[in-house]
């Protein structure tokens, strides 16, 4: 329900003085009545929601004896002439209330997936169908796309389609901190949806600002907050348990799994805090059951009855998944992503000095099938320090180093003492290393020279290490090595990791994805494995050292590998070998696992599965294990995909693998594309729309505006007025501070022209936000506009149109609402004199010749007679709507039923649970339709009168 719904509800009647649906003006505002009780002493409880604009969509509570509540009565609707040009004035106040009133609970299709500044592509609108779906009780889902398919994109689609509806007013974004601006950035840029980003500096400010102890949290309606920010629940726990949200979006949402973690906490504060709730993850479990059902319980926790054993039926209404090779989008993406290059091995032969310690370790620290033991008492860690060798000398220093100072503080014994002594002639032989001395480095080099990187070239390198310390060291010698010299040295090469602030990380992405700056290379470690785009000015990836883990080679590919991507991705791996006899090298396990990630990616489209184990911790502590006791890579993975039984436990592999391969239905045709919503348009186009709303509400927005249009380009340029600038906070603040929106605002209906724009900014080394923004349906400037067509009328007016009709026309909008106040029923009907109702008042108008090419002749018509006829014209609608109710709400009413019957079997031997089952019962009876439709009287077309 909308601020512009504000002049109609049904006279009360009956016992119910303030009936559900009925709408009241209370403190100068409308509001819509949800539910009515009566008090001991202080008369009537009415519950409401906010209908106008100041008080859209906020909840209060009012009782009569405290306030004065008017019942808004349509009975007694104004009538007046409209003398505008063309009745434009009419016509463009019906088309704003249609636009501004939410589609219906009843309506499953999508409203706006064309509007957008994006591809076409029916599979990313396939998320936000299923949200909308009847088999979901709310908007609930878990977006497990495999890396790279454009969640971001499948999350701004879904989130539209809530606000269409009105059921997207306040939005809180939760993701890791790195990629904060980025999802704020495709959110804004392609949607037209604004997110305040905030960290734990901006909610502190916010608090400094705002009155002791007003909740920061309602400070801005829509934000985008790091994961690791909210976490400190001890710090905001109050705060977040004190607001309630129209949709919550959780990035990255496997990382809420481990029960008792922070992460979790804040997940389990959230979730029954929300109407929509959506999940993202590429990698959404950890191969167990039971930790799978706790992430779908957020989505519905009467979902899955059994923890331990479910079916993929149970839960496909909750969760989407596809990958690259999936039928429905292999075909779509042809020609929007580049098929990616094979992941090819560098050998590189160990130096002399890195040929000790090869020897050195497998002398003295691996054991080997011969019985020799390890100097170590840790079983793991021989491998920690050969994993650390295999990245650099510099990270095996680090190693060594901190073993060292571990075991001296111990004052332990003779093996201890070994193991010191070994340690100390490990730290001897990396002392006087350098890069001369490094294989990998060398071969770096020549790969990056050989791709073109240097200084007087444009392309750009990502290069991976799991080693801060080698991070750092190829910080320090690899510009030179490059050619960079000075100022460029510091600035062609960039480091980012987990040690870096959200801001330096940020900060480090937008750099590396802007074409005008001077950054070449990219060393990274996986913090940047997780969500990040990389391919935007990138298509060439270096892993320096590679993962144990075929779930993080992938993850790491995915960063220039994914939607969007216009050239061939190139991966390379430098891979050491050595001639030591016994010495594990790279050849060991890294090339095995590159060469089995590249397999699994070509023929399953994801290489999560092949281990069974569904987690990259897990995957490396497995296979480090494996090795232990003699198993090649290749055992270890086909040992860990395929376990043997313990005794009755169900795991993954035994329902849940071939469910995580692909699951959600295919559409019945690799073209095919979801169901598009029904939305009544009096105008064929929003640029018809914004036209002539610019000439009703600023006939002189040349003068005023300082309004300039370039027809051949599309670009609108003009100087927002006080109440848009307004409106303007709550945008990106850096992309109102950087585009300098207070001054001028550049805005087009050209999609070539936005998307030209956006590409461009990625191309500026100053900002990559874009000057020209698309406006679509939610963009501010369109909201705007609608509102000031809407309030050139004022509450309970109602304008008369000279129509092609024989007889006085009432055009009555009705709604059914359920005890949420959100619409079930949204019927626009005309309504002729002797009761005759048609509920397609679109078709009525156009058949009256109601549009843009029709004269006002300024005839007069007698108000007063027409206004006679309200009262009877609203009986009929009431009427109408009555008699088709049951037929309209059967849609609604069947999937809750449904659930109802599936919360009825769902039985928790606890208390808790018996509580949950209460509440979602209860929630389940508020969906559907109460009480009286709200009425409403738009207009009345009246017939030419008859000449003097």
């Amino acid at each position: 329900m909308t601020a512009e719904q504000s002049s109609a509800a049904p006279a009360g009647s009956g016992d119910d003085q303030y009936p559900a649906g009925a709408q009241v003006f209370v403190r100068n505002e409308v509001w819509l009545v949800r539910n009515t009780t009566r008090t001991e002493f202080d008369g009537v409880r009415v519950e409401v929601v906010g209908v106008s604009e100041f008080v859209r969509d906020h909840e209060a509570v009012f009782f009569t004896k405290l306030d004065d509540i008017e019942l808004v009565d349509p009975r007694r609707t104004e009538l007046v002439a409209d003398d505008s040009p063309n009745f434009r004035r009419a016509r463009l106040f019906l088309e704003a209330v249609l636009r501004k009133t939410s589609l219906p609970q009843s309506e499953r299709g999508l409203a706006l997936a064309d509007s957008f500044l994006l591809d076409p592509l029916p599979y990313q609108r396939r998320p936000a169908e299923l949200a909308l779906s009847g088999g979901n009780l709310r908007p609930r889902l878990l977006i497990a796309d495999v890396v790279g398919l454009g969640k971001t994109l499948e999350i701004g689609l879904t989130l539209a389609e809530l606000i269409r509806r009105g059921r997207g007013e306040r939005i809180l974004v939760v993701t890791p901190q790195h990629v904060l601006e980025q999802f704020q950035h495709e959110l804004w840029t392609r949607f037209a949806i604004p997110l305040i980003r905030l960290d734990s500096v901006g909610i502190e400010r916010i608090q400094r600002e705002i009155p002791a102890g007003r909740n920061p949290f309602t400070y801005f309606k829509r934000v985008i907050v790091s994961i690791d920010t909210l976490k400190n629940t001890d710090q905001y726990k109050h705060h977040l348990e004190r607001i309630g949200w129209d949709a919550v979006v959780i990035d990255e949402s496997h990382n809420l799994i481990n029960r008792g973690s922070l992460r979790n906490q804040l997940a389990q504060i959230l979730a029954p805090r929300t109407d929509a709730l959506i999940l993202a993850s590429a990698t959404p479990h950890n191969g167990d059951a039971k930790s799978f059902a706790e992430l779908i319980s957020l989505l519905d926790p009467a979902a899955i009855r059994d923890p331990e054993r479910y079916r993929a039926e149970d839960i496909e209404h909750l969760f989407i998944r596809r990958t690259k090779i999936s039928p429905e989008v292999r075909e779509q993406m042809k020609g929007q992503w580049k098929d990616r290059g094979p992941s090819r091995s560098i050998p590189c032969p160990a130096t002399p000095a890195e040929e000790k310690i090869f020897e050195e370790i497998a002398a003295v620290w691996l054991p080997s099938e011969g019985g020799q033991k390890s100097v170590s008492d840790i079983p793991l860690f021989p491998y920690t320090l050969l994993k650390s060798f295999l990245s650099s000398h510099a990270a095996l220093k680090a190693t060594v180093t901190a073993r060292t100072g571990t075991l001296e503080k111990k004052n332990a014994p003779t093996a201890t003492a070994a193991e010191l002594a070994a340690l100390r002639r490990l730290s001897e032989l990396t002392e006087a290393m350098t890069e001369n001395d490094s294989a990998k480095f060398g071969a770096l080099v020549a790969r990056l020279k050989k791709i073109g990187v240097g200084p007087t070239s444009d392309t750009r390198v990502v290069v991976f290490s799991e080693r801060v310390q080698t991070l750092e060291w190829l910080r320090t010698v690899l510009p030179a090595a490059l050619g960079f010299r000075g100022k460029a040295a510091n600035e062609a090469v960039r480091l980012m990791h987990g040690g870096l602030s959200d801001e330096q990380q940020m900060q480090c992405v937008e750099d590396f994805g802007l074409a005008d700056t001077p950054v070449r290379v990219l060393l990274t470690g996986d913090v940047a494995s997780e969500g990040v785009n990389l391919h935007r000015q990138c298509h060439q990836l270096v892993h320096y050292d590679v993962p144990w883990s075929l779930i993080r080679i992938e993850q790491r590919n995915g960063r220039i590998d994914r939607y969007g991507q216009a050239h061939q991705p190139q991966f390379r791996a430098l891979i050491l070998t050595s001639a030591v006899e016994g010495a594990k090298d790279d050849t060991l396990v890294a090339e095995r696992l590159l060469d089995r990630e590249d397999q699994a990616h070509r023929a399953l489209g994801t290489a999560e599965a092949v281990s069974g184990l569904y987690r990259a911790e897990a995957e490396e502590k497995t296979l480090v294990q494996d090795l232990l006791r003699g198993r090649t890579v290749d055992e270890s993975l086909d040992a860990s995909a395929h376990p043997a039984p313990a005794g009755d436990s169900v795991g993954m592999d035994g329902f849940l693998a071939d469910f995580f391969g692909t699951v959600g239905d295919e559409p019945e045709s690799d073209d095919a594309s979801p169901p598009r919503a029904e939305v009544p348009r009096l105008f064929v186009s929003t640029r018809e729309f914004l036209d002539e709303a610019l000439r009703e509400v600023f006939p002189d927005a040349r003068d005023r505006l300082d309004l300039n249009r370039d027809e051949e380009s599309g670009l609108i340029s003009f100087k927002p007025p006080s109440d848009l600038i307004h409106r303007l906070k709550a945008l990106p603040r850096d992309y109102v501070r950087e585009q300098r929106l207070h001054e001028r605002l550049l805005v087009t209906l050209n999609r070539r022209l936005a998307e030209h724009s956006l590409q461009r900014a990625r191309e500026s080394s100053t900002s990559s936000w874009p000057e020209i923004s698309l406006l679509t349906d939610l963009h501010p400037v369109v909201e705007w506009l609608t509102d000031k067509v809407l309030v050139r009328l004022g509450r309970q007016q109602a304008l008369v149109v000279t129509a092609g009709v024989t007889e006085p026309t009432y055009l009555v909008q009705g709604i059914y609402s359920n005890a949420l106040g959100r619409p079930t029923v949204v019927k626009w009907m005309a309504v002729t004199g002797n009761g005759a109702v048609d509920d397609d008042m679109v078709t009525v108008l156009r058949r009256s010749g109601v549009d843009p090419t029709m004269a006002n002749p300024l005839r007069h018509h007698p108000t007063d007679r027409l206004a006679d006829g309200i009262p009877p014209a609203l009986d009929a609608a009431e009427a109408f709507l009555e008699r088709h109710r049951e037929a309209w709400d059967e849609p609604l009413r069947e999937p809750i039923e449904r659930y109802k019957l599936r919360l009825g079997a769902w039985e928790q031997p606890t208390l808790a649970a018996e509580r949950t089952k209460a509440r979602l019962a209860d929630l389940a009876d508020s969906l559907l339709t109460t009480g009286r439709p709200m009425l409403r009287v738009l207009a009345v077309l009246a017939p030419e009168p008859p000449a003097a």
